[in-house]
């Protein structure tokens, strides 16, 4: 077996696995609020540890030095609603932005999650049974043709793209591209004082950026932009 055949098995017994949910036994499905609240508390607590740890071991795959803040979340997802459609979420972690993005009126089982963490990829399909969770690399989407075409109306990245080289942030583009629709929004996150995707990347795929904001109180302070392909570049394509 190849190893791209063997990539495909990987994720395709991932998908699967993601799409069964949780069995609750019989006496824990009507908890306490004591019980509750102690629950939120655990989940809380593992997840920054989780955090922490997957930092420890990998920073620049993690990208981050604390989690990303509820300001950060609500920006990034304040334009997504439940008539956006299906939702691509690109390196989740804990699942900051997943729960924005159901506080927004995203359907669950509208949400494919991908992470490349296998411990986060864990914790998310804990968290959000209902939503498909793949574990892989986002380079991946576009040679292993993991989506049909415009398959989502839009894409919330949390990858540190500014950590990664150029051609594998193009391989990332190219596989986000193809899975968005015509009219479709990419969402994308950064630490840097301007757009992680270069001017030249931007003009290669037929691209536009804008920044939607700033979140100063964020840890550290991130912007968020909105990448869309250029009307020009959408007419030639219809």
């Amino acid at each position: 077996m190849n190893i791209a055949a063997a990539l495909l098995q990987r994720q395709r017994h991932h998908v699967m696995f993601s799409q069964s949910p949780l069995h609750i036994p019989r006496h824990c499905r009507r908890p306490s609020a004591s019980m509750h609240l102690q629950w939120i508390v655990h989940m809380t607590a593992n997840g920054l540890l989780l955090f922490f740890r997957s930092l420890a071991s990998a920073p620049r795959t993690v990208g981050a030095i604390a989690p990303s803040g509820s300001a950060l979340a609500d920006m990034i997802t304040r334009d997504i609603n439940g008539a956006t459609g299906k939702v691509l979420e690109l390196g989740p972690g804990t699942g900051v932005f997943t729960k924005a993005l159901l506080k927004q009126g995203v359907k669950e089982g509208d949400l494919t999650l991908i992470e490349y963490g296998s411990d986060f990829m864990r914790l998310l399909q804990q968290r959000f049974p209902h939503a498909r969770v793949l574990w892989m690399d986002a380079s991946w989407i576009a040679p292993q043709k993991v989506f049909e075409p415009a398959t989502f109306g839009a894409v919330v990245s949390g990858l540190p793209l500014l950590n990664m080289a150029q051609n594998k942030v193009d391989a990332i583009l190219a596989g986000v591209f193809n899975s968005l629709r015509s009219d479709g929004v990419m969402y994308q996150f950064t630490y840097g004082v301007r757009c992680p995707i270069s001017h030249l990347q931007l003009q290669q795929f037929g691209l536009e950026a804008s920044c939607v904001g700033r979140v100063l109180m964020n840890v550290p302070p991130a912007s968020v932009y909105r990448i869309t392909r250029r009307q020009s570049a959408v007419q030639v394509a219809e």
